[in-house]
């Protein structure tokens, strides 16, 4: 007999034995499980936007009252006694 012939031979025999039965509160349980995880994903998703569009707004509002583009002025004036 071959491996592969043994491997098929075990293989129907487990399939041939009687399944243990699936308790009858576990769809409900499974559902309920899968609607948790669904839930936290879409928390974290509207989460991780609602920073995001913080951050950006955050920005934003530092750079229109900073005027971070602008060059900063000289602090000292130039001497202008040799002319």
């Amino acid at each position: 007999m071959s491996i592969v012939d043994r491997k098929e031979s075990e293989v129907r025999a487990l399939l041939d034995t009687a399944h243990p039965l699936v308790p009858p509160y576990l769809a409900e349980r499974t559902i309920r499980q899968g609607r948790r995880v669904l839930g936290r994903r879409r928390v974290a998703k509207y989460t991780f936007w609602l920073l995001a569009a913080a951050v950006v707004i955050g920005l934003a509002v530092w750079a229109g009252v900073s005027d971070a583009w602008v060059e900063p002025a000289d602090t000292t004036t130039p001497d202008f006694t040799d002319w």
